[in-house]
């Protein structure tokens, strides 16, 4: 497993929150949902994203366009506005549970409701976007998410994928089994369109090309991704690599961002945490897949990284060890 395949190998959404906008100006939608991250597409017309503040606060500072065909990634929890220009005030306010309401909040979510998944001003309006948001922050590799930026833009001409009219079309099916239908397309879409954001010169990801085609600091990642369960320490990591403890130490947190045991833990722990999403995993037996002696380490080594124990990780995802 390269490194980059282990960072995108993550997305495992359950019940997303996939919806059809249709739009008509001048419309503006404040996002404070605190989702961990979601994706947006632009089927018809077009539309103005502005991060962090809201525009009208912020003169539009930092927005990007979105044309037909685009795909923006979006990571939470901070809140965002999208609009038909970045002036507009926002008329519609999401928020928690994506619940829709005015800025006033006066609720939204039955006056705007256009069907299976489609919600907006009326079914001809000139904008169409599509939005698939992850609900839980388990959902998402937090390694990917400390990678990435606040917002990712891929343009229609930068990449070719055909998953964005199929996901359209999946949304307005209301058939047994759907939901399962839509997670797995949203996965799919969302690794797609990483992969390709990652390739690109203003990308940079953890243990990523740039690491990765280092003779010395490459061979480490693919021995702790070949086999993160194993007893390594700086020392035998740095002997299987072929140069000194110090040497490795330097060279791998200056490619990579992180000590080589850092990077370890936090491996480690991101593969945890989607083997604890799985209902007859044991946490003993997950501990020793991902390199742990017994749960308690891994039960310790969790919670000091990611501030809740595995068994309230488990619990938010909907299963209980």
């Amino acid at each position: 497993m390269d490194a980059l395949t282990g960072l995108l190998d993550g997305p495992r959404a359950r019940g997303a929150f996939l919806m059809r906008s249709v739009l008509s100006p001048p419309w503006a939608l404040r996002i404070q949902d605190e989702a961990p991250l979601t994706l947006m597409s632009v089927v018809r017309g077009g539309a103005w994203v502005v991060p962090g503040a809201a525009p009208e606060a912020a003169g539009g500072a930092g927005a990007i366009r979105l044309l037909p065909g685009d795909v923006a990634v979006l990571r939470g929890p901070d809140p965002y506005t999208v609009a038909d220009d970045p002036a507009t005030a926002p008329r519609v306010v999401i928020h928690p549970g994506q619940v829709s309401a005015t800025p006033e909040g006066e609720w939204l979510c039955e006056a705007m409701d256009l069907g299976v998944r489609s919600w907006g001003d009326g079914p001809d309006g000139p904008v169409v976007l599509l939005s698939g948001t992850y609900r839980m922050r388990g959902e998402i590799n937090q390694r990917l998410l400390r990678a990435l930026p606040p917002l990712v833009r891929l343009p229609a001409d930068a990449w070719h994928c055909s998953l964005v009219p199929l996901l359209e079309a999946e949304m307005g099916k209301d058939a047994p089994g759907q939901e399962v239908v839509l997670d797995r397309l949203l996965d799919l879409l969302l690794t797609a369109a990483l992969r390709a954001w990652f390739a690109r010169p203003e990308a940079t990801a953890p243990g990523g090309p740039g690491a990765y085609g280092d003779p010395v600091v490459g061979r480490a990642l693919r021995l702790l991704h070949d086999d993160p369960a194993r007893a390594w320490t700086v020392a035998g990591l740095a002997a299987a690599s072929g140069v000194s403890r110090a040497a490795l130490g330097r060279r791998f947190t200056e490619l990579v961002g992180e000590p080589p045991m850092t990077y370890l833990t936090g491996l480690r722990l991101a593969l945890a945490a989607d083997l604890l999403r799985e209902p007859d995993a044991t946490l003993g037996a997950v501990a020793r897949r991902v390199g742990y002696g017994s749960p308690f380490a891994l039960s310790a080594a969790f919670k000091r990284v990611r501030g809740i124990s595995p068994r309230d990780h488990r619990q938010r995802g909907g299963r209980v060890i």
